[in-house]
């Protein structure tokens, strides 16, 4: 039991390292926001392709390793007030971390496939990989905020009838939780998930400290 608390605590702490490091990654290095021409889009690829790979790699497929874990630490964590409750969020968890996971593969496969065919055909390939890039989006972005949300709120949810974690760090995760599954919400989904992107690395980076320095008792 500690020792899965001790590794939930790393994990968490890995999640908010890797979700940051995402953030400035896309947006500041590469700038995937500032580019819209579709065939623009793939000589970005080209351009920064091992970069890329290594961006997908560990905000996605390690990150959905790594999630794992986490899971079951707070499933064991919280399991004893709230059964029922915590066996629905650790599912949805490990459905959220395999579809993260696929999600960069996704990616990364497609990528690498794209750029081969831009050589041969820039046109084609830049259709190729708005399909590809669709696909990916759906499993990590739309899919992956609604599955994550909803597993931040019954976590949070357990953890106040149980008394595991802070009340601070429960209503935050509550909070957080909302606006991802309402940035699934085109029209929303602008704000809500920067809000909720953020939102994340902080509730990580609480809920690691929090698992790596107390334990269940010490907590409630």
């Amino acid at each position: 039991m500690k020792n899965l608390q001790k590794m939930g605590g790393i994990a968490a702490l890995y999640l908010a390292s890797a979700l940051l490091f995402a953030m400035v990654g896309y947006l500041l290095i590469i700038g995937t926001l500032d580019v819209v021409d579709p065939v623009e889009k793939v000589v970005q690829l080209r351009d920064n392709q091992a970069f890329l790979y290594l961006l997908n790699l560990i905000a996605y497929v390690i990150w959905g390793i790594v999630m794992v874990p986490l899971v079951l630490a707070l499933y064991e964590r919280l399991k004893a007030s709230s059964p029922g409750l915590m066996q629905i969020a650790t599912a949805i968890g490990l459905i959220w971390a395999c579809i993260v996971i696929a999600s960069g593969q996704v990616s990364n496969f497609g990528m690498n496939a794209v750029i081969d065919l831009f050589g041969k055909d820039p046109a084609q390939a830049s259709t190729v990989w708005m399909a590809i890039d669709s696909v990916a989006n759906g499993l990590g972005s739309a899919g992956g905020e609604i599955l994550g949300g909803s597993w931040m709120i019954l976590v949070s949810w357990a953890a106040l009838r149980g008394k595991g974690l802070s009340r601070a760090l429960n209503y935050l995760g509550v909070l957080v939780g909302l606006a991802g599954i309402i940035s699934a919400v085109p029209a929303l989904f602008g704000v809500l998930g920067i809000i909720f992107g953020l939102g994340k690395v902080v509730w990580s980076l609480w809920l690691g400290i929090t698992l790596l320095r107390n334990n269940p008792s010490a907590t409630a």
